[in-house]
């Protein structure tokens, strides 16, 4: 579109030109090369207008990160058993030993019945049915004592098992007891029995000097 101006302009310019000339009696020669000159340094100059720069917005660049999604392929619960235990109310406190002291030396196959003291240290009485059972060691062929009447809430009382001394083995032997409710879950304090068979032998422990 420029080329197509240029030629016209010039064209304009030298018509104008010629046209003075014509129209003045003491008008000079005109220069043809001098006119075209003018008329191209005049187009020129129309071109050199001040451009403006449109701003280019710069792109933003915006990263979206995926949120992961977790979709069970099975039930994942699990279920927890929670054990039974007695009802708080209930609690046996161990007082002394009223027969067969710990460490008391015995034989195999000895008949002896073991008493120890307790009380009632719970809010609850003791009900028939109640079990005063084995609970670890040797169990010494005891059997379980239950109970045929209540025992209240603060009462003291002695319970006793018949055991017999085992064979076959020697040194300290234990038998452990504890009261269960009317649903076997043990509670209170645990009774002991704490004998000794043959001969123990005590390590001499000797000073250095």
């Amino acid at each position: 579109m420029k080329t197509k101006i240029l030629p016209i302009v010039i064209i304009v310019i030298v018509g104008a030109l010629l046209f003075s000339w014509g129209t003045t009696q003491q008008a000079e020669p005109v220069d043809a090369d001098a006119v075209r000159t003018e008329a191209v340094e005049t187009y020129a100059a129309s071109l050199t207008e001040t451009l403006v720069t449109v701003p280019t917005a710069s792109p933003t660049l915006t990263i979206v990160t995926p949120t992961p999604t977790f979709t069970p392929t099975a039930d994942v619960t699990a279920t927890l058993e929670t054990p039974a235990v007695a009802d708080p109310c209930y609690n046996l406190l161990y007082i002394e030993d009223r027969t067969i002291p710990d460490g008391t030396q015995m034989k195999p196959n000895e008949v002896f019945t073991k008493t120890w003291f307790v009380q009632n240290s719970g809010g609850c009485a003791w009900a028939p049915g109640f079990t005063f059972a084995h609970f670890g060691g040797d169990p010494m062929e005891g059997e379980p004592l239950v109970l045929t009447e209540p025992i209240p809430a603060g009462a003291k009382r002695e319970l006793s098992i018949e055991l017999v001394v085992p064979t076959g083995q020697t040194g300290l032997i234990q038998s452990s007891w504890r009261m269960t409710d009317e649903n076997g879950n043990f509670f209170g304090d645990t009774l002991s029995v704490n004998i000794v068979v043959g001969t123990v032998t005590t390590p001499t422990v000797t000073k250095a000097p």
